[in-house]
This record gives structure tokens, C-alpha cells and sequence, in this order.
């Protein structure tokens, strides 16, 4: 193991973890070099199980012999960076990393066809820009019976620190991918490649027109893509117009509406494929 004593956080070559912006870190020069980090040993491992491959780790000391060890040997001949816990303390958010941070390749993404052509429910995220609610939502799409997640070009990037940390290692094991390059492909261009794989659309939102989440007639379908907005403006006017439903969950209590998180774990049991 490359084990490598630091004692200065502000280290040139701690910089992916300690001064590049998660913009920066994504776009490199050339795409393939782009990385992501990834925070805590249980979700690091998340990452290497799904094949995501590490470029460096970051830990303290103790935990080279502690909650560290076992991610070690996986990892090859990599830079494994440590300090005392008083230098990383310094690091912004550092008691949510539980110790170990580790920089990890992004990867080349599928296309939409290649990802949809044998799910049957996908959940569709529009423009969410919240890291904690499109963590969530992979979460409960993983959890809850959806085959695949496909993200807007204006979404957040779903291994964005938190995004990745609040999915609790998820987005490694739900299939994803992002529809289109650019903003302006969703929803014209993107809504026609869904339909052209065979996908029925359901916009979720609060309209006079809106059925059932428990209507009978989104269940039988067969392929079912559930299209989710961002909070507040929820989806746009164009979306809802391309959508073959729109659907709303039941409320009680005089209450409209649920965060997009929580709704999308309602909606997702709901509408899963009954297997």
C-alpha cells in the first residue's frame, strides 16, 4: 500500500479533496479523467463494488487500522493519504466523512436505449437542483422497485458529494444516466426517445386533471416512466403538456403536497412493477 504521511491539508496534492470545486473535479480537459469523491467507508464500498475505480484515499491515521482497513487492499497500489485527526478537522463538512474520503473515476455513462431497453418502471428527475432530494429519491428508487433513474442535463449531478452521501451509496446500484447533453433537449427531444423505447409518461403534480397514483390504468401498463419536478416551480409547462398522465398522491388534512423526495418514495411503491 502507497501510504503517504500528510501534515499540511493545504497539500498540492490534496487539492481534489481540499480546493477544486465539484465543477472543476467534473470537468476536466479530457472527460475521462473526471472524478468524483466519495465520503464514508460504507459507501466508498458502495462504489468499489459497482466497479467505480479509486484514484487516491484520504483518512486519518487511526483508521488505516480501523473502518479503513478493509477498503485498503481493494484498491491497489493507489496514493493513500493520512494525517492526524487535528489536520483534517480543518476540512469543511469533515465530520460527515467519518474519516475517509477516497477520489474515484467518473464513468462513461450509458446511452437512454441502452439503459430503458429492459425496464419496465424508470423514474424521471426534472431540473431537481436540491443534492439531499435527488440523493433521497435514488435512494427510494433503488429501494423501492424502479429499474433505472434518468436525470436532466439541468439536474443535480448525482455524484455530487452530498447527492452520493444522502443516497447512502445507492446511486452505485440503481442503473443511471443523463437525458441529453444540453438543457434544451428535455423535454421535446427527450420525451420522444422515451416514447419511441415504449414508455407511458406520468408527470406528478397538482392539477384539475391529475388521476390517481392508485388508478388502475398506471399500474397495467407496462412501461411507465414517472417524471418527477423540481421544488417549488415543479415540472415545467412543456413536460406536462408531453406527459400521457398526470398523476397526484391522495392527501388528507387539508394538506396539497409532500417534498419531492418524500413523494417520489410514495409514488415509486405505488407504481413498481408488480413482479
Amino acid at each position: 500500500m502507497n501510504i503517504i504521511e500528510v501534515r499540511d491539508i493545504a497539500a498540492p496534492a490534496l487539492r481534489a479533496y481540499t480546493q477544486l470545486t465539484h465543477a472543476q473535479l467534473r470537468n476536466r480537459l479530457e472527460p475521462e479523467q473526471g472524478i468524483f469523491i466519495a465520503e464514508s467507508p460504507k459507501v466508498i464500498a458502495s462504489a468499489l463494488d459497482a466497479g467505480y475505480a479509486p484514484v487516491s484515499m484520504l483518512m486519518e491515521r487511526k483508521h488505516l487500522e480501523g473502518a479503513g482497513r478493509e477498503l485498503l487492499p481493494r484498491c491497489g497500489d493507489i496514493p493513500v493519504y493520512t494525517a492526524d485527526r487535528e489536520v483534517l478537522a480543518t476540512l469543511t463538512g469533515y465530520t460527515l466523512t467519518r474519516g475517509v474520503l477516497c477520489a474515484m473515476r467518473r464513468p462513461v455513462l450509458p446511452s437512454v436505449e441502452d439503459l430503458c431497453k429492459t425496464a419496465r418502471r424508470i423514474a424521471m428527475l426534472e431540473n431537481i437542483s436540491d443534492a439531499t432530494n435527488v440523493g433521497a429519491l435514488f435512494r427510494s428508487a433503488a429501494a423501492l422497485g424502479m429499474d433505472a433513474v434518468l436525470v436532466t442535463p439541468s439536474c443535480c449531478d448525482p455524484l455530487y458529494r452530498r447527492a452520493v452521501r444522502v443516497s447512502m451509496g445507492t446511486v452505485f446500484q440503481i442503473p443511471w444516466t443523463q437525458i441529453g447533453d444540453i438543457a434544451d433537449q428535455w423535454p421535446k427531444e427527450g420525451m420522444a426517445r422515451l416514447q419511441a423505447l415504449g414508455f407511458k409518461t406520468v408527470a406528478m403534480a397538482l392539477s384539475e386533471q391529475a388521476i390517481s397514483i392508485e388508478d388502475p390504468a398506471l399500474a397495467q401498463e407496462e412501461k411507465l416512466a414517472i417524471v418527477l419536478g423540481t421544488e417549488g416551480d415543479g415540472l415545467s409547462a412543456g413536460t406536462l403538456a408531453a406527459c400521457d398522465y398526470t398523476a397526484m398522491i391522495p392527501m388528507f388534512h387539508g394538506v396539497d403536497s409532500l417534498n419531492v423526495a418524500a413523494a417520489g418514495a410514495v409514488i415509486f411503491w405505488q407504481l413498481r412493477p408488480k413482479r
